[in-house]
């Protein structure tokens, strides 16, 4: 698993980059706050319902929580089954509200 700081997907968002977020959240944190990943829970993952992310297995996908331990978890349970470039948003939403304020 590869760590990516606020600030640098910050700037690759600004620069309008295809990037694939998922927010590992629950639905009510999702709706309160959210920079545009698609949902999908950790207890989703860890059931192993993957549908939604399989096709993503050999991209980079950015994974985000609230502090970055559920997102973590979710890096660590994909990569042994096959996901090669997944990254973990240090300090999720925490973090980027932090730096992002507004």
């Amino acid at each position: 698993m590869e760590l990516i700081q606020p600030e640098e997907l910050k700037k690759r968002m600004d620069n309008n980059e295809n990037i694939n977020l998922v927010d590992v959240r629950e639905l009510s944190e999702h709706t309160a706050y959210n920079i545009g990943g698609k949902l999908i829970p950790l207890g989703q993952i860890l059931s192993m319902q993957l549908e939604d992310i399989y096709e993503l297995k050999d991209q980079e996908i950015i994974f985000y929580c609230r502090s970055g331990n559920r997102s973590a978890q979710a890096c660590l349970m994909l990569e042994p089954l096959g996901f090669k470039n997944v990254k973990n948003l240090v300090g999720g939403m925490l973090a980027w509200q932090e730096k992002f304020p507004g």
